[in-house]
């Protein structure tokens, strides 16, 4: 069976292709299109459809829109009602409404000889709890999705057995825990729907010291859900202007939603696995992004085991749609890695720098080479296989430094054009990470924070949060070999078994997906190196 999964509606348009049970291709828009999370998640661009990647992942697999047996659309507008029934203050959500009902057509005409009537849709929550459960490692797991909104509801609880669905609950619209904290993103001054996880950042620089003030207002209840109801923030903190410096009020407001956000989750999990005795704990929705909650949920729960849906965020629910399609005619297969979009030949990476005229060496070891350069204190763009799914690079897409050196971190960031207090990422070989950091191992996905060893923190101060912990990605060598060569080597060189990790873009801009944004990136930004497949092109020699 040939199932392209979509999700379109809200925001993170993507696309998803799953052939014979077995996961193809996923990939976000924005990596085609350029524009950061694909558009903005208004009612008035809910028409806009993936179609750069649904195209792309068709051609992965050699077939065309009328090879398809379903096109699997994550959401569902026959579930959804008005949104002033449901407490929202959303005047022109009928027009959203109206394209989800439109899509077969849309799509149709986006994918010509596409028969429209193979358009299925799938609840926005259920295409969620499938990209977790059943794109995880395990058949048999609980599930729990918390977002801003689905058609009626923010939220899901439930079970799967041999990967198959049992919703046990979902949360009523408007009490939203992804609402709670877009609501909160925008009061502090950054763009809701896209920079939550700045709050999370600065999180760390406060104190819960709000948290009283805030419980009254988002808090479990006694029928197995929650209430996250609007919260008064301007009688708590001023609003901070966007680009205006934050305050010490502005980092403790975001301790307390943080705190707030992950009691919550706590109560829900537990309540799931009271209901369940399930060992796994299967993660998807926006809130399963938030790396400082999952952590909790993995130490404070009796889950032995918690898996996070890579692309948690909108974009999974094009490959959970499709997997849900998928599942009702056949077994499907788990998730094999992130790394499901683009990639490139060496052959066709040379005829790009020769076609863009940049000297470029070809060493006999690119990994050798980048360990070298990241040795004598260089800044590597690191271009390798196909890009990953999802908002975090995971060592095919990133920007690469040397943890040693405290201001790297600000270097950094000045580099991508961030905020002063957003932390940067440590890899580490899955069978070192122990040594170093404390916290749910292995961490493939960059999903968790970890305590960094109080003997490791004055060695690797760049991925030192302010908290004393790091978000870090654990590199199994048999996955990924070639970056597992690079950090061997720069080992033999500094004595360090951890290299620096952050994402190849810019400030505003998605991350780089094809060697065109490589190019381009590297040459408007202030890095030494760019490792184009096993290519090495060097600053000096681009400028001269």
């Amino acid at each position: 069976m040939r199932v392209l999964g979509i999700n379109a509606l809200f925001h993170d348009p993507a696309a998803a292709l799953v052939v014979d049970g077995r996961i193809v291709a996923a990939a976000e828009e924005e990596r085609f299109s350029r524009r950061k999370h694909g558009k903005r998640p208004v009612p008035f661009s809910a028409w806009e459809l993936p179609e750069l990647s649904a195209r792309w992942c068709l051609e992965q697999a050699g077939l065309t829109p009328a090879d398809l047996d379903a096109v699997a659309y994550s959401y569902d507008p026959e579930l959804a009602r008005p949104a002033d029934q449901l407490g929202l203050h959303d005047p022109w959500d009928r027009l959203r409404q109206e394209y989800a009902r439109q899509a077969p057509g849309f799509l149709a005409e986006a994918l010509p000889g596409l028969d429209p009537g193979k358009v299925r849709f799938v609840a926005h929550h259920v295409a969620h709890a499938a990209s977790a459960g059943q794109a995880g490692p395990w058949p048999d797991s609980a599930v729990l999705v918390l977002d801003g909104r689905g058609e009626c509801g923010s939220h899901l609880a439930g079970r799967y057995a041999n990967r198959e669905l049992t919703v046990f609950g979902s949360q009523a619209l408007p009490d939203s825990m992804g609402l709670f904290y877009e609501d909160l993103t925008q009061h502090l001054g950054f763009l809701r729907s896209s920079d939550e996880f700045k709050v999370m950042a600065l999180a760390s620089y406060g104190t819960p010291r709000f948290l009283d003030r805030l419980r009254p207002h988002v808090h479990l209840d006694g029928d197995g859900g929650f209430r996250a109801r609007p919260v008064p923030w301007a009688a708590l903190v001023p609003p901070r202007p966007a680009g205006s410096p934050w305050t010490q009020d502005h980092a403790d407001l975001a301790a307390s939603a943080q705190a707030c956000l992950e009691e919550v989750l706590l109560g829900l999990a537990r309540r799931l696995h009271d209901r369940t005795g399930e060992d796994v704990l299967t993660l998807a929705g926006g809130v399963a992004l938030n790396c400082v909650a999952n952590t909790r949920l993995a130490r404070e729960t009796p889950f032995r085991h918690v898996w996070v849906q890579p692309a948690a965020g909108d974009a999974g629910t094009a490959l959970g749609a499709a997997l849900h399609i998928a599942h009702q005619k056949e077994a499907v297969e788990a998730m094999p890695t992130a790394a499901l979009g683009r990639g490139w030949s060496d052959d066709e990476l040379r005829a790009w720098l020769e076609r863009a005229a940049v000297p470029y060496e070809e060493p006999d070891d690119i990994a050798e080479t980048v360990a070298a350069e990241l040795a004598a204190d260089g800044v590597v763009a690191w271009f390798q296989g196909r890009s990953e799914y999802g908002p975090r690079a995971l060592g095919h897409r990133s920007l690469l430094a040397h943890p040693g050196r405290p201001e790297n971190l600000e270097r950094l960031n000045a580099v991508k054009g961030r905020e002063e207090f957003r932390p940067v990422a440590p890899m580490v070989l899955a069978e070192r990470a122990a040594e170093l950091f404390d916290g749910p191992l292995p961490s493939p996905y960059m999903l968790f924070v970890h305590d960094v060893a109080e003997e490791w923190r004055g060695r690797i101060p760049a991925v030192v949060h302010v908290d004393g912990t790091a978000r870090i990605q654990t590199v199994d060598r048999a996955d990924e070999p070639l970056v597992a060569r690079v950090i061997d080597g720069f080992e033999r060189r500094t004595g360090l078994p951890v290299i620096v990790n952050t994402s190849l873009n810019t400030a505003g801009r998605p991350m780089v997906d094809d060697p065109r944004d490589a190019l381009e990136c590297f040459g408007s930004a202030p890095v030494d190196l760019l490792a184009l497949g096993p290519f090495a092109i060097r600053r000096g020699k681009v400028l001269a």
